[in-house]
């Protein structure tokens, strides 16, 4: 039988509404803690086969989720190009910023596969070890999230430099995009051939781009990656995460390619039936603070999504990533709740 998660993004009939967390692998847990302290920095952390695996693996033991995402970060792409690229504690990522366009000039996703091996190994591992009815994900950054950390050398609340290519320098941006669309689109072609069931990209900045910048920095290159991975793989499901993204959402379900949408927590649940849905199977979209607080206020707006949205192609998810403070018993009352959920 096919697994309940490719069923759902195929907008086939379910007996199930499946369910997966974004960083269901992460700091919440105190086994993947365990592992971590071994580790001598994120990044080598990412880079670990065996640590990739181990962390991959263990929210879909303790859980019984339908999907498991593969541990890994969106800045290993920067990274595989050629860009300086850390992670300090308390301060997250931080990259040697791109000084300007002329600065392209020295980046190259040559060796890219080789580089990005250690995420391919570990996809084929885990592969071999799930459970039959657990789909394997992958994934990938959209070169407008990615380029903010390039550009910016770090996280960012204005995006001041980057918009200032985006507005100042287009042409050297689109370069810089022409580079990060080949270089992404063979990322996650690689990781289907791994083992990888499903890819989704997330463009977790989309949300700061005006409508028409939004058309040229968002939907376009993404499209384009979408077209490119379906050029090779048209059988694999591609879900897109265009976080606060507001009504921009319907262009990625419509006119992306992509076979999924996945919503934040702020798109009103009608709309994503209404709308979204006619176009493209829906994944969503309960606050991460709602699995924090846990009992019947998570529950309850878990059901409201599940009664609204199952009636269609559905997925269900966070609205963003599980953060660290999340119990995990909270975690296992939502899997428990959208597994036994009937209309």
């Amino acid at each position: 039988m096919t697994k309940s998660l490719l069923r759902a993004l195929k907008g086939e009939p379910q007996d199930r509404v499946p369910i997966w967390l974004m960083r269901q692998a992460g700091r919440y847990l105190p086994e993947y803690m365990e592992v971590r302290s071994k580790a001598p920095d994120f990044l080598k952390f990412c880079y670990s086969p065996d640590m990739a695996v181990e962390v991959t693996l263990q929210p879909v033991r303790r859980f019984g989720l339908d999907g498991a995402i593969i541990f890994s970060d969106i800045l290993v792409i920067p990274d595989a190009l050629g860009q300086k690229v850390g992670f300090e504690p308390g301060r997250g990522p931080v990259l040697e910023a791109l000084p300007g366009p002329e600065a392209i000039a020295a980046l190259s996703r040559e060796g890219l596969r080789e580089d990005l091996a250690p995420v391919y190994q570990a996809i084929g591992e885990v592969s071999r070890n799930l459970p039959a009815e657990v789909t394997m994900i992958g994934f990938a950054g959209a070169p407008w999230t990615i380029a903010s950390y390039m550009i910016e050398g770090g996280s960012s609340k204005d995006f001041a430099k980057l918009k200032s290519w985006a507005y100042g320098a287009p042409e050297g941006l689109a370069r810089l995009f022409d580079l990060l669309v080949a270089a992404i689109a063979d990322h996650l072609c690689a990781q289907i051939e791994a083992g990888a069931e499903v890819v989704q990209i997330f463009d977790s900045w989309a949300g700061v781009l005006p409508e028409q910048a939004f058309e040229a920095w968002s939907l376009r290159p993404i499209s384009e990656i979408v077209s490119r991975v379906k050029g090779v793989h048209p059988g694999v499901p591609i879900i897109v995460f265009p976080n606060r993204a507001a009504f921009y959402y319907q262009r990625i379900a419509s006119s992306s390619g992509a076979d999924a949408v996945s919503i934040d927590a702020t798109v009103p649940l009608e709309y994503a039936r209404d709308v979204l849905q006619k176009a493209a199977c829906v994944q969503g979209n309960l606050d991460p603070m709602l699995l924090v607080q846990g009992g019947e206020p998570m529950k309850r707006e878990a059901r409201r999504i599940l009664d609204t949205l199952a009636g269609g192609p559905f997925v269900f998810n966070l609205g963003h990533g599980i953060v660290p403070q999340t119990p995990p018993d909270h975690v296992a009352a939502l899997v428990e709740e959208v597994h036994n959920w009937r209309a």
